[in-house]
């Protein structure tokens, strides 16, 4: 199979100076138009089942070929990611940008209005047959009424959010960026890193690079503390105003709203994990154990036992995922297929090019791409299973659902995409020696503590964070210090000492900055491990995961559950995926016992 190993953005435009794209830009202007134009001055669709059908039946064919930023955006995002250099690129997205914009403010009317309309109409609206493919659509607008303000009002709190949030969350971030220490490498070179770098360093398998990594990121990130006191007490300050103005009950409401979860489901999520905290201090016991240290510093929680030096061709990396995906569903497979053969993967890093990895979908009319920078690790072999995984799910929402069902909820996001990717994993280990597997068996560890412990622990803690803000109107750099250290400790228990110049670490923590995001990384990843089980239990079982892969926002997350037999609000539920890392960590152990890389008792005695 011939791969293409650069984007082909033909499906979009020939190029930055297309013809086309000027075209492409006046078409969605015009669409836009022409649907406001024929809905904004009328009201009968708010009264009428069949004008609803109508103007819906527009609306869902303006999302789906046009929106606000049509095929010019994305293919400019796209440049973009692939040269962020490129100062020309950079105006063509700014002027696309705020066209969007504009276009969105003057056609939110429709949204906005339809969510205002009485119980009575609402019910009229629900129980209609015509109206049954944007049920659920219709359903998220009326459950989010009560908290949508006017048009103008909606407009004056986008307009504030750029001074009162977006200015203070960018000024920390480009401090912190701009700032470089200097220290030593692997082969005991000195040389200046910044922060990002520094943060790769104190992974290094060498404790002295680490530590002195970990003493230059306490550095900077003292330097900054007292600017990222006020930086959060602001932005705490912005989420106040605005759960006050729209009348919430709690600071993850709008969240939980958003992410068509049921606060219930959330906080059974959050209170299972909390309760079996003592997984992840098995596992920092057992990691500090096999590096012959009696604890781990904070800074080295991440720091891996061993690192595979084994290599992975792309080549060799696309036939690993190919044959677990068509093993596993042919129709899973193909859609990878095409993505290798077809050019929707840019795989090697290239100067300017953005790091790190992802998949980006726009319009339901428009190809899926994926962002690679592979350099043959294990955790490129990963990473391309897990933006795969993503991809899958949204080519199977495209073949099911319309525009206004297209998209995957927050809390399940991460669901295809950690499914997939474990699945490889597991395919990875079967020819491994015991030593490879017990490095490879930490390494998962080491990500599932991480996704669901860690982030859970992060949400407690910006729950706190909100709390203690709303109580006391302000906090100091050092209260805010002693609340995430105590978080931290939590769930990292006897395995990992709180070190000192930790207290700041929650600064270049963005998460706690997009307002309660983080547990949807939890559920996400216990969700996945939920469904692999049963799919081990009954590979036919694979049906209903792509029916669930399907299913979009055509229905909230714990109905499209319910329709399969699972109930996510259900405790055990939760305790099913957690006992799947628990079983993990158990072979993990009696391996390191088995190659003597620890004495049995050794794992689990009190190491202060």
């Amino acid at each position: 199979m011939a791969l293409k190993t650069n984007w082909n953005l033909s499906p979009l435009f020939d190029s930055d100076t297309d013809s086309q794209i000027l075209k492409s830009r006046d078409e969605v202007i015009s669409e836009n138009q022409k649907f406001i134009n024929k809905w904004k001055n009328r009201d009968d669709f708010l009264t009428n089942p069949i004008v609803l059908e109508e103007a819906l039946n527009d609306y869902e064919n303006l999302q789906r070929f046009w929106g606000a930023y049509g095929s010019e955006g994305y293919y400019f995002y796209l440049r973009i990611s692939q040269d962020q250099d490129d100062p020309t690129l950079k105006a063509a997205w700014n002027t696309i940008d705020e066209k969007a914009k504009k276009i969105i403010n003057e056609t939110q009317f429709f949204t906005l209005r339809l969510s205002k309309v009485n119980n009575k109409i609402q019910q009229l609206f629900l129980k209609s047959p015509n109206l049954s493919p944007y049920h659920h659509f219709l359903e998220k607008l009326f459950a989010q009424a009560n908290y949508v303000l006017s048009d103008l009002e909606e407009r004056i709190l986008n307009l504030k959010s750029q001074t009162s949030y977006e200015n203070w969350v960018q000024m920390v971030e480009e401090f912190l960026s701009t700032e470089q220490e200097e220290t030593i490498l692997e082969n005991g070179k000195k040389v200046h890193k910044t922060l990002n770098e520094l943060l790769s360093l104190i992974n290094s398998t060498k404790k002295e690079v680490r530590v002195k990594a970990g003493s230059k990121i306490n550095n900077i990130l003292h330097k900054y503390d007292l600017i990222a006191e006020h930086e959060i007490n602001s932005v705490l300050g912005h989420k106040k105003i605005d759960d006050y103005l729209r009348k919430t009950t709690r600071p993850d409401f709008l969240r939980h709203l958003q992410d068509d979860i049921d606060s219930e489901i959330v906080d059974s999520l959050i209170d299972s994990v909390s309760k079996r905290f003592s997984i992840s201090e098995r596992f920092y016991i057992l990691k500090a154990n096999l590096l012959n240290q009696k604890q781990l510093e904070y800074f080295e929680r991440n720091v891996e036992y061993k690192i595979s030096a084994k290599k992975y061709s792309y080549q060799q990396s696309v036939d690993l995922v190919k044959e677990v995906f068509l093993k596993l569903d042919k129709e899973i497979g193909s859609i990878f297929i095409d993505f290798t053969k077809n050019g929707f993967i840019d795989v090697y890093p290239k100067k300017g090019k953005r790091g790190g990895a992802f998949c980006i979908y726009w319009l339901p009319s428009l190809p899926t791409y994926i962002l690679l920078n592979h350099n043959g690790d294990l955790n490129d072999v990963l990473t391309l299973a897990h933006e795969a995984g993503h991809g899958i799910n949204n080519e199977l929402i495209k073949k099911k659902q319309n525009s206004l069902n297209f998209g995957t909820p927050t809390s399940t996001a991460e669901v295809a995409s950690t499914f997939m990717e474990d699945f490889v994993l597991q395919e990875i280990m079967k020819d491994q020696s015991d030593e490879e597997k017990l490095s490879l068996m930490m390494m998962k560890l080491n990500t599932d503590i991480s996704t669901i412990f860690r982030q859970v622990s992060c949400y407690k803690f910006e729950t706190e964070l909100h709390q203690e803000y709303r109580k006391k109107g302000y906090l100091s750099k050092s209260e805010i210090g002693k609340i995430f250290q105590a978080n931290m400790k939590a769930y990292m228990g006897k395995g990992v000492k709180q070190s000192p110049g930790s207290e700041n670490w929650w600064i270049y923590w963005s998460h706690i900055r997009n307002f309660f995001y983080v547990y949807s990384y939890a559920s996400g990843l216990l969700i996945s491990k939920s469904l692999q089980a049963l799919v081990k239990e009954n590979p036919l079982f694979i049906n209903k995961v792509k029916e669930f892969l399907s299913s979009g926002t055509s229905d909230s997350p714990r109905n499209i559950f319910l329709k399969l037999g699972i109930d996510i609000a259900d405790k055990k539920f939760w305790d099913k995926g957690l006992s799947e890392v628990e079983s993990l960590l158990e072979e993990t152990e009696k391996l390191a016992i088995k190659l003597k890389k620890v004495k049995d008792k050794k794992i689990h005695e009190n190491i202060y």
